[in-house]
């Protein structure tokens, strides 16, 4: 049940860089998002509304969604991003132009305290009350369920804790909903058994897959996704990033590399290939090392 056409949502600007411990200077992120939209991207993920001190990487947020939002700067029909974590990050995100706001609960106690200070209960309270707060501002809103196919603390998360949290939003009427694999540790039939159980919960769910490349398996992962319906994937490009607040952090899924395959499926030939592995090469570049991705190495095959 392949969808029609697959949704892109690069996370790189934000899940990518808050892994860096290089200040990236705002003037050159700023060209990796314009360049990232000229590429073919729908939504880009501009950055995280989070406190300075805990990922510095994120200080300037607020400054690119203002400068990217400008009427006469912003690409036609790209959606900016924004991750809020708390009342006062949406708050932030709605005094500076944010398209679409991304919130979402850990499905692990231990995962969920790291990363937000509080209990799955208390982050699931809090998160749908903020949820429905931007769709009032007639704000898009995806929420999500981290750690939904494991936890490097906790190990295997059981189902019925991940679709508990999913039916809460959907009673609260949020039906775009993320499934995010913060450690790495899905599996292609885990994928297929947990978003189809969620598509029994609502068929008209809008459904999201976040996954990390941290054992190999993301790309597999993203396929498995589609094959039950799954309409957007959110990447970053190069492979760059991690959530900090996970015990072994891994790179997301490549967007190049997925974009590739995509294409070679006959999906989102639309997207300008050549722009996105100038991009992986300029961050390559950048930080003066080899990324993840592999494409920006070996080139696309002809086809």
């Amino acid at each position: 049940m392949m969808p029609t056409r697959v949704v892109l949502h690069e996370v790189g600007l934000r899940d990518g860089l808050q892994m860096e411990a290089q200040a990236v200077p705002t003037e050159r992120k700023i060209g990796w998002v314009r360049a990232l939209a000229e590429a073919g991207m729908d939504i880009i993920q501009v950055g995280s509304f989070v406190h300075p001190t805990k990922v510095p990487q994120m200080a300037d947020t607020d400054q690119m969604f203002r400068v990217l939002s400008a009427s006469d700067a912003k690409p036609a029909g790209v959606v900016f991003s924004g991750l809020v974590l708390n009342e006062k990050g949406l708050e932030r995100g709605l005094a500076c132009g944010v398209d679409m706001f991304c919130m979402g609960v850990s499905a692990s106690e231990t995962h969920s305290r790291k990363n937000t200070g509080m209990h799955i209960a208390e982050a699931t309270e809090r998160i749908i009350a903020m949820a429905l707060e931007a769709l009032k501002a007639n704000k898009s809103v995806q929420v999500s369920v981290q750690s939904a196919f494991g936890c490097g603390y906790e190990g295997a998360v059981p189902p019925d804790r991940v679709l508990d949290i999913v039916r809460r939003y959907l009673d609260a009427g949020l039906k775009n909903i993320s499934l995010a694999d913060t450690a790495g540790h899905a599996t292609p039939a885990m994928v297929e058994q947990l978003f189809g159980a969620v598509r029994t919960m609502e068929s008209t769910v809008e459904l999201t897959c976040h996954f990390h490349n941290t054992y190999g398996m993301a790309i597999a992962n993203c396929y498995a996704a589609l094959q039950v319906g799954v309409q957007s994937v959110e990447s970053s490009v190069a492979g760059l990033g991690g959530c900090p607040f996970t015990k072994i952090a891994g790179g997301n899924v490549c967007t190049e590399d997925f974009v590739h395959m995509l294409q070679r499926m006959n999906f989102r030939t639309d997207v300008k290939l050549d722009r996105l592995l100038a991009v992986a090469q300029d961050v390559a570049a950048f930080f003066n090392r080899d990324m993840p991705g592999m494409l920006y190495k070996t080139g696309p095959i002809a086809f």
